[in-house]
C-alpha cells in the first residue's frame, strides 16, 4: 500500500474515532439528561479534578452566559457542585458531585475495559507511536481552534472552506 493511501486511512480513522467519541458521549448524555457539550465539560472536570467557570468557557468556547447555564444544568442534574475558590473569595470552583463519581464510572466501565484490552494488544513500540500521534493531534486541534478564535475574517453564511481530504 502506498504511503499516501495509508495517510488517508489514518486521517479517516481519526475522523471516525472523533465521530464515535461524540456519538458515545451523546448517548451517555441522554441517559443523564444532558447534552454532549455538558458531557465534554464533565470529561474536562474529570481530567482536571475541578475547574473554574472561566476554564470551562475557554475549553468549550461558550460565552460566559452559556457557561453559567451549562453549570446550572449540570448542578440541577446533581452531577457537579460549586465550591468557593480557595485562592479567590469571589471565585467558584466546579467539581464532580459524589453522585457523579458513583454514576459515571459505571457508564464508562465497559468502554474503559474494551479500550484497555484493545490498547494492551499493541507492542510497546506501537504504543509510543500512538501516544506521540495523540499528543500531537491534541496540540493540532488546539491550534486549529485558536485560528478560528483569532481570525476576524470568517466565511460568510453559506460559504464553507475545506480541503477535499476532509469531505466525504
Amino acid at each position: 500500500m502506498r504511503k499516501q493511501d495509508l495517510v488517508m486511512q489514518v486521517i479517516r480513522g481519526a475522523r471516525e474515532y472523533s465521530a464515535g467519541t461524540i456519538l458515545f458521549h451523546q448517548t451517555v448524555g441522554k441517559l443523564l439528561g444532558i447534552n454532549v457539550t455538558d458531557m465534554k465539560c464533565l470529561d474536562f472536570i474529570t481530567l482536571k479534578g475541578s475547574a473554574t467557570p472561566s476554564e470551562l468557557a475557554n475549553h468549550t468556547g461558550l460565552s460566559t452566559g452559556a457557561t453559567t447555564a451549562m453549570i446550572d444544568r449540570l448542578e440541577s442534574a446533581k452531577l457537579i457542585e460549586r465550591h468557593p475558590h480557595p485562592g479567590d473569595r469571589r471565585g467558584t470552583i466546579v467539581a464532580l458531585s459524589s453522585q457523579a463519581m458513583r454514576k459515571l464510572p459505571t457508564l464508562f466501565e465497559s468502554l474503559a475495559n474494551a479500550m484497555q484490552t484493545l490498547v494492551a494488544g499493541y507492542s510497546e513500540r506501537d504504543l509510543k507511536v500512538l501516544q506521540d500521534f495523540f499528543s500531537k493531534v491534541a496540540v493540532l486541534w488546539k491550534k486549529e481552534r485558536e485560528k478560528f478564535k483569532s481570525n476576524k475574517r470568517k466565511p460568510r453564511r453559506g460559504q464553507v472552506r475545506h480541503t477535499a481530504s476532509f469531505v466525504d
